[in-house]
């Protein structure tokens, strides 16, 4: 069975997606920047600083789903400029224990929404 699943208390948006897709056995994150959703616009900062608020988010999306971030197998991270790379991923380890971390692709990608630096998306593992 799929569910689709909306947060609108952490995530407010009229775009054509669903925040998360589940199956009988993952948890399909859709992309994250730090934004002000319920005004539709990007919250710009530094590449750290926005990391942080995106594993934030993320981090309570799983939770609602009842997991956490120590369900997670894959994360797809976009930049928009891959000099960020270092910043991005100091804080990124931080949201998981050393070697125990997902498996991961980082690219730059030439525009983010509303100007953002960083866009995360993964997907979790459901537990048994």
């Amino acid at each position: 069975m799929i569910r689709h699943l909306s947060f609108p208390n952490i995530i407010e948006h009229n775009a054509p997606f669903t925040s998360v897709v589940m199956d009988d056995r993952y948890a399909f994150v859709a992309g994250v920047v730090a934004a002000d959703f319920p005004a539709g616009r990007a919250v710009l900062g530094n590449a750290g600083d926005e990391t942080h608020e995106v594993m934030s988010v993320i981090n309570l999306i799983l939770d609602e789903c009842g997991l956490d971030l120590s369900d997670v197998v894959r994360v797809d991270v976009h930049l928009a400029d891959l000099d960020d790379f270092d910043a991005m991923n100091d804080v990124y380890a931080t949201f998981f224990s050393p070697g125990r971390y997902p498996a991961r692709t980082c690219v730059q990608s030439e525009k983010l929404f509303g100007g953002s630096l960083v866009e995360i998306t993964c997907v979790a593992r459901l537990r048994s």
